[in-house]
């Protein structure tokens, strides 16, 4: 199909972008570094950290991580909330020559040692709040390093005492840990700083980080983000948003929130590696779940872009403070990680005067594909157009491109398509066309202007805020729970994570209790993972040859 969708793209926004100015994530760090010095690159807890700060920081990291004999592309992961100590660790070890591998903070044992087996990670940077879980499975890993942050480090030295002594001793963030191998950040940083960093030569077909997602099984997997895919879609991102972006907001510090947590791709991508592109200063938010706190965050700065879920939309706008701020420096709020609803983007628009921009995208595709034009004032209830660069074909079962306004899988070709999942070339293929195209997994159709509607879930995928959710992890954890026969998980409608997971349950055992459930999940998964909803059913609805049909049970819901 020809790309019709180009004829509905404002002025201002080219056709394709050109990945090849830079030769790697690293060279556009680095050119930041260079051309905004004195400019605060980010800011924490009213910390501020210059570009020039920034800069010195990731070498002293960086030296210390290559005096450590670590390969190049060496995978090291970093297990931090949004605060300094992630740009540092993210830019030290890309220019060391290292892969990074995001892990989620709140992941349990058995979640993180299967990513940091599975990544083959050598060296890990953790807060000292997550610290327990790595001590749990260090034996079982091929970690040799441990980096122990806290949040106090880069605040300075009063501040950061208060703030270290009030997380341990006040709020008992801290569980207990042993971990007499490691190292703290800021030692490391001192060590670091009597040595020298070796510049790595970096190209675009080098891995810059190992993504991990479900994709289209429950077997989480490393999605392969190369520089250039992620180059791309930074390029791609800024191109989207030229029609409200002026010469003269692009020559100073422009805002960009990072409320969403920095491990999470979409964070990662559209606000702090596009913000550093582009000079500006990135906010970050550790715990965007304190609303009254966010909240107060955000009186304090210009914000210029601002890239969230529906979920967290909403519950600022059910915020009596938030609607007493200043928003005239809104320009750019994209909505995306799940669907946005019309009420909240109808609301938002009203109360700031800058619309939301829904758009799509995952982990594979680092993760922008299509976005909404900025410029809109309507709510369209589609995920807009495919950006610059990027083609999306809607196929059918056979992989043929159907008619438009016809429902198909939605495919995805651009130069921000991951090469691959990490060392499982089986999933691969089943991902991919031989022309090239990514299989997302989404029904979706496209219309004659080119706008693309999801209108089903192929996959069972359920997201929650944002989050991925497969059931097959979910029903490997409650089936292992002594009592239950057999399980089955479902995603259902919820008010405030778009989607919760609900799983009917066959006891083996009748005394089984939903008490006893939810207490096995606590010690298994992740707090979005974990069943909102535990319904004991006598029989699941199996196809003839025994499998459950997780479609039926859903239909009930719908009809209900």
């Amino acid at each position: 199909m020809d790309k019709i969708w180009l004829k509905s793209y404002p002025d201002g926004v080219p056709a394709e972008i050109d990945c090849t100015q830079y030769r790697s994530v690293t060279h556009l760090l680095e050119e930041s570094f260079q051309n905004y010095a004195d400019r605060n690159a980010f800011v924490c807890m009213d910390k501020f950290l210059t570009y020039r700060e920034l800069d010195k920081l990731s070498q002293q990291m960086g030296a210390w991580l290559q005096s450590k004999g670590l390969q190049r592309g060496a995978r090291v992961a970093i297990m931090l909330p949004n605060v300094l100590q992630y740009p540092v660790a993210m830019a030290a070890i890309l220019r060391a020559g290292y892969t990074v591998v995001n892990v989620n903070p709140l992941y349990t044992p058995r979640e993180l040692q299967h990513q940091l087996i599975d990544s083959g990670s050598e060296a890990i940077i953790v807060l000292e709040n997550f610290a327990t879980t790595v001590e749990q499975v260090l034996p079982h890993t091929q970690v040799k390093h441990v980096i122990v942050a806290t949040m106090g480090d880069l605040l300075g030295g009063l501040k950061g005492t208060i703030v270290n002594f009030v997380v341990r001793k006040i709020k008992k963030m801290v569980p207990a840990f042993s971990l007499p191998n490691a190292i703290s950040f800021n030692k490391m940083l001192a060590e670091g700083a009597r040595l020298t960093l070796t510049p790595v030569e970096q190209g675009h077909d080098d891995i810059v980080f190992l993504q991990y997602t479900g994709g289209t099984t429950g077997v989480s997997k490393g999605a392969m983000l190369l520089h250039r895919n992620v180059i791309a879609n930074v390029l791609q991102n800024e191109a989207w948003m030229a029609p409200v972006m002026t010469k003269e907001m692009r020559a100073t510090s422009m805002g960009f929130m990072c409320a969403l947590p920095l491990y999470h791709i979409y964070s990662l991508t559209v606000s702090a590696l596009m913000g550093m592109r582009l000079g500006g200063m990135c906010v970050l938010i550790p715990n965007p779940r304190d609303i009254p706190g966010f909240v107060k965050e955000l009186s304090k700065h210009k914000i210029v872009v601002f890239p969230a879920v529906n979920t967290l939309y909403n519950a600022l706008l059910n915020n009596a403070d938030f609607a007493k701020l200043d928003f005239s420096s809104y320009k750019v709020c994209n909505g995306g990680g799940m669907a946005l609803q019309r009420n909240v983007a109808e609301r938002w628009l009203k109360l700031t005067g800058c619309p939301l921009i829904e758009g799509y995208g995952m982990s594979e595709t680092s993760p922008v594909v299509t976005g909404n034009r900025v410029d809109i004032t309507e709510f369209t209830g589609t995920i807009g157009l495919p950006f610059p660069s990027t083609e999306v074909a809607i196929l059918n079962d056979d992989g043929v491109e159907v008619a438009l306004g016809e429902p198909g899988e939605i495919a995805v070709r651009g130069p921000q398509v991951m090469a691959g999942y990490w060392q499982r070339p089986d999933e691969t293929a089943k991902s991919m066309t031989a022309d090239g195209y990514f299989k997302t997994g989404d029904v979706g159709v496209m219309d004659e202007r080119g706008y693309v509607k999801i209108v089903d879930r192929k996959k069972d995928m359920i997201i929650v805020s944002g989050f991925n959710v497969y059931p097959n992890e979910v029903e490997d954890v409650v089936a292992s729970c002594p009592g239950v026969l057999e399980c089955a998980c479902i995603g259902v409608p919820d008010a405030n994570s778009g989607e919760a997971v609900k799983v009917f349950v066959v006891r083996k055992d009748p005394n089984l209790t939903v008490e006893q459930i939810r207490e096995h999940c606590k010690h298994e998964l992740t707090a979005y993972k974990k069943p909102k909803y535990i319904e004991f059913r006598d029989e699941l609805p199996k196809t003839n040859v025994g499998k459950i049909l997780r479609r039926q049970l859903r239909d009930e819901k719908k009809a209900a």
